[in-house]
């Protein structure tokens, strides 16, 4: 996992996307694929949403943004990820400072966009560990919500308006930030 200059490379998280890629196009042409995802989310996340769609939902975003929370903590370099943020911070301080001096603020700019791959090689590690299991997931809430709405006639819908990936998204993002807050994740 590592590059000639002894830092990680994109190389494993590139493999695991063309993985996730994988797992979508071979979902319906290899049924071991769906099959072992009913038998992991049938019983557990299908339980949930039977028991109550939008609770259930509430439920299973917010364990899987735990989830995702802890893999986060402990498969990112957090320390080098906050010394990088406050960097940038730094750096977006002195640009107000030199709000009338474009050439500075090129310069302070070019300095921020250097941070950028690091920052991104360094957080998106825990990919590597979710990346397969989100898209395993999503592909069985995609065929879980399907069949209510064969049945039903009518497309699912939670709080009234919104489809199954907006609500996840929504409640995502505010679970997500609570817990990084609490669990002070990068």
């Amino acid at each position: 996992m590592t590059n000639k200059e002894g830092k990680g490379g994109f190389g494993p998280i590139i493999g695991i996307m063309a993985l996730t890629f994988a797992v979508v196009i071979l979902w319906d042409k290899l049924p071991a694929i769906k099959n072992a995802a009913e038998y992991i989310f049938n019983p557990t996340a299908g339980a949930l949403l039977n028991w109550n769609l939008t609770w259930g939902m509430l439920v299973i975003v917010l364990i899987l943004s735990f989830l995702i929370t802890i893999i986060q903590k402990y498969t990112t370099d957090q320390e080098t990820l906050k010394e990088l943020k406050k960097e940038q911070k730094e750096i977006q301080k002195q640009m107000k400072e030199f709000k009338d001096h474009p050439e500075k603020i090129m310069e302070l700019q070019k300095k921020q966009m250097s941070f950028m791959p690091k920052q991104m090689k360094l957080s998106m590690r825990s990919m590597i560990y979710t990346g397969i299991p989100l898209i395993l997931i999503f592909r069985w809430f995609n065929d879980y919500f399907s069949a209510i709405s064969a049945q039903t006639g009518e497309p699912v819908r939670f709080l009234g308006f919104m489809g199954w990936v907006v609500f996840y998204m929504i409640f995502s993002i505010i679970f997500s930030s609570i817990l990084k807050k609490w669990m002070n994740v990068v």
